[in-house]
């Protein structure tokens, strides 16, 4: 008679999928199927970013487009509106966000938001009046979120747990590919005498939403939400595929699809599927600070400024050229991609927490002495002191880590939702960022920068004492990142799937109990 089986300790299971996963020593650019997903993640996920740096970027540079006289070169209130309008939309689409992602899955959801881009973005270039430009910009910030959430998720749980972090850093670094490409657009039209010195850049605006309605078709659904909707064997398949090259005998599959499968029948257990999810317990509460606070950091950090609202910025410190302000932002945004892609490759090498103490900290010194120059520049007009006005610190962490930090906080029931309240929060903060900062600019100058400093230090302070560590662990062990009972129970129960497994095997090769047989016996023991 088989001895009984021993239940196995909390030691034996934790971090197993990790262990498994670090053992696995060959490079994803020599395993075909991995390679050939990354390379798909690119123009349907880990570009859909290049549609916000697009937009940022051409806002910025249509202000110095001598053309743009349709709108009679808005400034102040009408300047902040036209801006802010993008995000309003984003707000404005939120609730229905989750719903998307969830009930029709991540690949529908980014075709869904691609298509209000492709023709918020169409409607924009073919715009007659600020009416309707401004109604174009709305339906353009309709579509990203819906984009954005998916495609953030979608990256976290199709990657192999190697490259996960690096992968989720990317995500952001390609906000400066659509910069690059419409600073150099405007750079290009600036003196045109046409009309089509802004409205080419702006049907440009088509071409990320393009690339993604087109190649998400080649594009596994996420695993995870296959195994939510009772498609195990689809979920299992595409493990096998991507993260084993086709050997459904891979330990580290068996084990990764055992873990995502316990652990969402857990989580399922205590959800109700709904917003009450979000604050149902004092570890969800916290996740949501959190994530909220994100959002806000992510645009009350004064990149907002630069984003948006470079050329008056530039008039504050001597700099009045047209052709001067495009090849700043054209070479700002250079520089931004270089050092994003930079950080979105090294920093998931470091502990999260201890990326974004260091990001907070030099930004709160960079916008003290931003402040400081252009003070300077003001009293003396001196030069020298004002291109330190320019001196980049922001994509350390929270364009590397944001999204890596996000999908990793946020267990898959309340994945979506999650990430839709860090998008509440950045939209609400970038549209108010938007409306304001130029009306701050125009009537304070560099004093307004003064509420930046102060606001920089909260929050070094607030990232000190609440931001957990999320570094190096699989998305199912950070699901009870502050629940530790549903932490042990998950790991009694995947390590007790595991153990079945392993004794099937084992009976099947030894011609022992039917496989049937021998799991109804283990699991009634």
């Amino acid at each position: 008679m088989a001895p009984e089986p021993k239940a196995p300790t909390s030691e034996a299971v934790d971090n197993l999928v990790t262990r498994l996963a670090l053992e696995d020593t060959t490079p994803w650019y020599k395993k075909r199927n991995l390679r050939m997903l990354y390379l798909i993640l690119f123009p349907t996920c880990i570009g859909v970013e290049m549609t916000s740096g697009f937009d940022s970027s051409m806002m910025n540079g249509l202000q110095a487009v001598d053309s743009w006289r349709l709108f009679n070169s808005p400034r102040s209130a009408l300047l902040g509106l036209m801006s802010a309008i993008y995000s309003l939309g984003a707000i404005l689409a939120l609730p229905a966000v989750p719903i998307v992602n969830d009930y029709l899955g991540r690949r529908m959801a980014i075709i869904f938001g691609s298509i209000l881009m492709v023709i918020g973005a169409s409607l924009q270039a073919a715009a007659q009046n600020f009416a309707m430009f401004i109604i174009a910009r709305l339906i353009l910030g309709l579509g990203i979120p819906f984009a954005i959430v998916a495609a953030s998720s979608l990256i976290g749980e199709l990657s192999h747990p190697k490259e996960r972090a690096i992968m989720g850093s990317l995500f952001n670094s390609c906000y400066f590919i659509g910069s690059i490409v419409a600073a150099g657009v405007t750079l290009g039209t600036f003196s045109m005498s046409s009309n089509w010195g802004w409205r080419l850049p702006s049907l440009l605006q088509v071409s990320p939403s393009v690339l993604q309605i087109v190649f998400i078709w080649f594009l596994p659904e996420s695993p995870r939400w296959l195994v939510s909707k009772g498609r195990s064997e689809e979920a299992f398949a595409i493990l096998v595929k991507y993260h084993a090259e086709g050997n459904e005998d891979s330990e580290f599959v068996k084990a990764e699809f055992i873990e995502i499968e316990k652990t969402l029948e857990l989580e399922k257990e205590n959800s109700k599927r709904s917003w009450r999810d979000v604050v149902a317990t004092s570890g969800m509460r916290r996740r949501l600070l959190v994530g909220s606070a994100l959002g806000l950091f992510t645009q009350w950090s004064g990149n907002g400024l630069t984003s948006y609202f470079l050329a008056p910025i530039l008039d504050n410190v001597g700099i009045h050229d047209n052709h001067t302000k495009n090849l700043v932002n054209l070479a700002l945004t250079c520089w931004g991609f270089v050092n994003a892609t930079f950080f979105a490759l090294t920093s998931s090498r470091f502990n999260r927490r201890t990326v974004y103490l260091f990001g907070t900290t030099s930004l709160l010194a960079v916008f003290t002495a931003w402040t400081v120059a252009s003070a300077r520049f003001t009293a003396t007009g001196d030069q020298a002191s004002s291109k330190a006005v320019l001196a980049p610190c922001y994509n350390m962490a929270f364009n590397a880590l944001t999204y890596t930090f996000l999908v990793e906080l946020f267990p898959y029931q309340v994945r979506a939702k999650g990430i839709t309240v860090f998008q509440w929060w950045s939209r609400m903060a970038g549209f108010f960022n938007q409306f304001v900062n130029p009306i701050g600019i125009n009537n304070a100058g560099w004093k307004y920068y003064i509420s930046y400093v102060v606001w920089l230090a909260f929050e070094v302070i607030f990232v000190y004492f609440l931001f957990p560590e999320t570094a190096n662990r699989t998305l199912e062990e950070l699901a009870f990142l502050y629940e530790e009972d549903k932490l042990q129970e998950q790991k009694k129960r995947v390590g007790e799937e595991i153990q079945v497994q392993d004794i099937l095997h084992d009976h099947d090769q030894d011609g022992g109990r039917s496989p049937s047989d021998e799991k109804h016996h283990i699991e009634h023991s």
